[in-house]
């Protein structure tokens, strides 16, 4: 229940999800975090156009310490952001760090089942993603979350669910609405994302990449 509280949303993008939290979830105040200042600018346009400035703000940052005091927040949120952050363990501790006592980091992110080289498949793939992920195994993200302090850790495999997901997102790419999509992206964008979503589907199956939702409460 996010009703009045006030919330961190880490790797906020075009500000989709950040409004979402307060006008679908009621949150009280929710402040998105990006360091591309584009995404930033679309993401406050996106907040004046709402209706809800007075309770979304969007700030442009520099990588590494969040720039907010100690213990100022409810809830730490980010969705698929995390996955662009190599320190994990640095992100624990900050999330740690600008959260009440009783409150919650509450995360989804794109994971890989095991630490160290990637498999061939799975190097392929996040080529074609190209998209500079950090990825790490579930027990990565577990002992830094229990290392910087989080208590009531829980991690869900979700794999199993986005492997459907996957697949369906292909079919729609691939099937009567392809022309629109070509039209609007472009020939050969609709080509290529195809191509990575094969390549992602390999190493869904596989089980090597697994996202993950996961929580931990500050004591």
């Amino acid at each position: 229940d996010l009703t009045g509280k006030k919330v961190l949303d880490i790797g906020c993008g075009s500000g989709g999800i950040t409004l979402g939290l307060a006008r679908d979830h009621k949150a009280g105040k929710v402040i998105g975090i990006d360091v591309e200042e584009a995404v930033c600018r679309a993401a406050q346009r996106r907040a004046d156009q709402s209706g809800y400035t007075d309770r979304v703000e969007i700030h442009l940052v520099e990588p590494g310490r969040f720039p907010f005091d100690d213990t100022g927040f409810d809830i730490v949120f980010s969705k698929d952001a995390i996955v662009h952050i190599a320190d994990k363990e640095f992100l624990s501790k900050e999330a740690f760090r600008v959260l009440r006592p009783g409150g919650w980091f509450v995360a989804s992110d794109w994971l890989i089942s095991h630490d160290g080289e990637p498999s061939p498949n799975m190097q392929h793939y996040l080529a074609l993603e190209d998209l500079g992920f950090g990825m790490a195994s579930p027990a990565r993200y577990e002992k830094a979350l229990i290392s910087a302090g989080f208590t009531d850790v829980r991690l869900t495999d979700r794999n199993p669910w986005y492997r459907q997901v996957a697949r369906s997102e292909v079919a729609r790419l691939q099937g009567s609405e392809r022309t629109k999509f070509e039209e609007v992206m472009g020939v050969k964008e609709i080509a290529d994302q195809i191509s990575t979503w094969q390549a992602m589907i390999a190493v869904l199956d596989s089980g090597e990449h697994c996202p993950h939702h996961f929580r931990g409460r500050k004591p």
